[in-house]
């Protein structure tokens, strides 16, 4: 995941603390002390342990905050469980208009100082995963050459007690990759879902054909796999259930409005020129039914969705990015 680019929204708005301590009997009192004496005006405790995903507090701060305002932590690591957890949260952040601060790191995305820290950190992870992959394969060859076999000995005899323990396994760590992504695809299914259907919201995580968004599996989203995640975090109580309500029917023209909101909330930086390509790679038809789309027109859909309260944030008339 690469770093996000920094937006030009000015930290004028309020400091939001947050502080996690590993467990109940841990006192979170020396972070609390340091991000008042910062000025966080608002603090979220959270108690939860380094390696735990499900962090109800964080995503819930991450939903609410508003653009302007910062969220501050003592360390990176009451925040992130990995380099590319903190890139996905402080995405989630920019993509909200907000900013992000470490008191005792060198991160402050409203400083140059500060996002270069996140550049190094971003390319740090991907070397990261670059070497994990390099020693994996190396290790299977190996094991080839000396010829060992890979797998579970259980299961190649269909025992039923291994292939119950696999299941298992595997389901467990289904939701773990889930969780580690969720950042980069659950907000957009928020703002679409469930005024939207399923294929609408598919088709704008995946970002038409030249620049898919891959699930956290490392496959593109269908329908019945985003359908059937979304069914897993609700039912451990991570996202709301309305999520999984059927769309209403809908007018041509109110369903290409709320698309295009979900395109822009999913991707802040396009231009509109950029939307409109991702609307023809997706064969979407213009208002009037042609197949050609025109920064104009989405520029008129994206006046039309902010007036109905459907995008993040309010659109900057004057930005490049909406330049077409």
């Amino acid at each position: 995941m690469k770093p996000p680019k920094r937006r030009n929204v000015p930290a004028t708005g309020r400091l939001i603390g947050y502080a996690r301590v590993s467990t109940d009997t841990q006192g979170a009192d020396p972070q609390l002390d340091e991000l008042r004496a910062a000025g966080c005006t608002i603090i979220h405790e959270e108690h939860a342990s380094g390696a735990d995903r499900g962090r109800p507090v964080l995503m819930r701060l991450l939903k609410e905050i508003r653009p302007g305002e910062t969220l501050v932590v003592v360390r990176l690591d009451r925040l992130a469980r990995s380099v590319s957890h903190l890139l996905a949260v402080i995405e989630q952040l920019e993509t909200a208009g907000a900013h992000f601060r470490s008191l005792r790191d060198p991160i402050d995305t409203t400083t140059p100082q500060g996002m270069f820290s996140l550049q190094v950190l971003g390319a740090v992870a991907q070397l990261e995963r670059a070497l994990i992959a390099e020693r994996t394969r190396a290790g299977l060859l190996a094991a080839r050459s000396r010829g060992r076999i890979g797998g579970n000995p259980g299961l190649r005899a269909r025992d039923p007690e291994a292939i119950r323990k696999i299941k298992k396994s595997r389901d467990a760590g289904y939701l773990n990759t889930v969780l580690a992504q969720v950042d980069a695809w659950l907000p957009t299914v928020r703002r679409m879902r469930p005024d939207q259907p399923w294929g609408d919201v598919v088709r704008v995580l995946n970002r038409g054909q030249a620049t898919p968004a891959h699930h956290a599996s490392g496959r593109i989203w269908t329908v019945e796999r985003l359908r059937r995640t979304v069914h897993r975090l609700v039912a451990e109580g991570l996202a709301d259930r309305t999520l999984l309500g059927r769309a209403p029917p809908q007018r041509s023209d109110d369903r290409l409005v709320r698309l295009v909101a979900g395109i822009k909330t999913a991707a802040p930086g396009h231009t509109l020129q950029q939307i409109a390509t991702q609307l023809e790679a997706m064969r979407e038809r213009t208002p009037r039914g042609g197949t050609r789309w025109h920064p104009s027109s989405v520029r008129h859909l994206l006046i039309r969705a902010e007036r109905l309260g459907l995008l993040a944030t309010p659109i900057d008339h004057t930005a490049t990015t909406l330049q077409s």
